[in-house]
């Protein structure tokens, strides 16, 4: 069971590195297409984009030091963070930006941390 909780987790971690990627690096080309976006709103919000692209940053690391980490008590602390973190902000998106975010994030975040939770 904990090898699948893990796999869940990392699975989160993935989708975040992704959405960092969109945000920041590939908001120019791929990240503008996946959010819908013209060229004139995409140069408007791109500052905040790649803002919001370092917070995701920082849930990738979370959770990163969680599936990393030694001590089996800071793994817990870590992964329980960070998948409480990223479930909140998706259901924030699906409440101010778009539903698809709540079954983007907050579904595989939910997820993850039950099957962690019972590993």
């Amino acid at each position: 069971m904990l090898l699948f909780a893990q796999i869940a987790v990392a699975i989160v971690l993935l989708i975040h590195v992704y959405i960092v990627l969109l945000e920041t690096v590939l908001f120019d080309t791929r990240g503008r297409r996946v959010f819908g976006l013209s060229a004139e709103k995409a140069a408007i919000v791109k500052p905040a984009m790649s803002n919001q692209g370092c917070y995701n940053g920082f849930l990738v690391a979370a959770l990163a030091v969680g599936l990393l980490h030694g001590e089996p008590a800071v793994r817990s602390a870590f992964i329980t963070y960070g998948l409480l973190c990223v479930a909140v902000a998706g259901i924030w998106g699906g409440l101010t930006v778009s539903k698809r975010i709540i079954f983007v994030q907050t579904v595989p975040a939910i997820v993850a941390l039950v099957l962690y939770r019972l590993a």
